[in-house]
């Protein structure tokens, strides 16, 4: 029962998590949209039908009945007709009916003394300002958790205190009974290494990181080696041979290497089957811009090829393939991963508190990224059509014709529309490869 308790409570901890990071976001596009006198009807957070609203000021703030997003309203968003104030006319059919209805409800809410609050006359800067304002403020949310997490809890960093001693030789792929005969002793336990050993020196070298004393096993593949470790508060001096063995190979991010079809790669090195224990070691602030930027590009590196990946997720979901860890995931995916982790008794509680910070971190770069795709409706759909503006008026002068005004982005509600569709039949996909086949991140 305490499990379940702890599952809720982690996944309640990212739903509050989630819900803040879509509230901060909108309040990135809202206070420049006030400082720069655009008049704001609406702050929302979520969509369809509203819970709960109270009107302050000229803005109605409220919480919708669909939680996955938020909006906030502001007038002139389209440009009326230049010769008569009117709404812009357009061709028949329905995405141009449903373009000319945006830009007559735009128009309707144009009241007197609005004229000059309205979003479409704002230099384009302004404009831009006001659209990076909620990715600009998921990056500060990422990097101030980030900061958090490797400040006050620290990472997880190898010591040199053994945690277990591996019994048999085991090839990649293969599996041994301990108690059979088949079982080849490793150099451990046939030296007599136990768990909580500390490993004070290697070959007559004082051994001061696991890392060092992993590369210097490695390296000594079939070579006798001195080695002493300190147990119960004794020197105990012990003989070891590594053998070479195929392990995998570790790349900067102390994740296994991949190979082009998805499989781990594996190098023949020196092995002693001893596992280390960890502790959180808390960083330094100059490791936070680092690490912050490692998880922005690793983001990137998905959504550049998001066609590709939400193709993986669907092949996983409607057949017996695994999912890809480092895949796309829903909320429904976030949440069950969060629960997973809070639920880990084994774990300290220090350790599960600073991977669901680093979890909401991770989430926040993901939005501000995924907000970036210059295509609409997302945040970089509005900056595109923004810097079309100011490049066309730059055109225009540079070669003495008339200013062209204020870009018409409803001319791009089809567009919209398609790429809306699109992303809604994504996040259902993802929810239902969430419920049917999750994300394995713990083996």
């Amino acid at each position: 029962m305490n499990s379940i308790i702890l599952f809720i409570l982690g996944v309640v901890f990212v739903a509050i998590g989630v819900a803040a990071s879509i509230a901060l976001h909108e309040v990135g596009h809202l206070v420049p949209a006030k400082l720069f006198k655009v008049r704001v009807t609406k702050y929302m957070i979520g969509f369809g039908p509203t819970l709960w609203s109270r009107r302050k000021g000229e803005t109605e703030y409220g919480f919708k009945a669909i939680p996955l997003g938020g909006f906030v309203a502001m007038i002139g968003m389209y440009p009326p007709n230049k010769d008569d104030g009117g709404v812009r006319p357009s061709s028949t059919g329905m995405f141009q009916t449903l373009a000319t209805e945006a830009r007559s409800m735009a128009h309707e809410e144009v009241g007197p003394g609005d004229e000059n609050r309205v979003f479409y006359k704002l230099p384009v800067w302004k404009k831009i300002t006001i659209m990076l304002g909620g990715p600009a403020m998921n990056l500060l949310i990422g990097v101030i958790l980030t900061a958090v997490l490797l400040i006050g809890f620290g990472i997880a960093t190898p010591t040199t205190t053994i945690a277990d001693v591996s019994k048999c030789q085991v090839a990649a792929g293969e599996t041994v009974d301990p108690d059979s005969t088949d079982c080849k002793l490793t150099p451990a336990a046939a030296a007599g290494l136990k768990p909580n050993d500390v490993i004070k020196t290697f070959d007559g070298k004082a051994v001061t990181s696991w890392d060092e004393l992993t590369g210097w096993i490695r390296a000594s593949a079939g070579r006798e080696v001195n080695l002493t470790v300190e147990r119960d508060g004794a020197t105990v001096a012990a003989t070891v041979t590594p053998v070479l063995s195929a392990r995998p190979v570790i790349g900067s991010d102390g994740r296994p290497e991949k190979d082009a079809d998805g499989k781990n790669k594996y190098q023949e090195v020196g092995f002693l089957g001893v596992g280390s224990q960890t502790k959180l070691v808390p960083q330094p602030a100059s490791s936070v811009l680092p690490m912050a930027g490692d998880n922005i590009a690793q983001v990137a590196g998905v959504i550049l090829n998001l066609p590709a990946r939400v193709a993986g997720v669907a092949q996983a979901a409607f057949s017996s393939e695994p999912r890809d860890p480092n895949g796309p995931i829903s909320v429904v995916g976030v949440g069950r991963v969060a629960g997973e982790v809070a639920a880990m008794e084994e774990i300290p509680l220090q350790s599960r508190t600073g991977a669901l910070i680093g979890l909401l971190a991770g989430l926040n770069f993901a939005l501000a990224v995924f907000n970036l795709i210059p295509l609409l409706p997302l945040d970089g759909g509005h900056v595109a059509g923004a810097l079309y503006e100011g490049v066309r008026r730059r055109v225009a002068k540079l070669f003495g014709k008339p200013d062209p005004g204020a870009f018409d982005i409803a001319k791009l509600l089809p567009a919209t529309y398609v790429v809306a569709a699109l992303l809604m039949a994504m996040g259902a996909l993802l929810i239902y490869a969430d419920i049917v086949k999750p994300v394995n991140l713990f083996g």
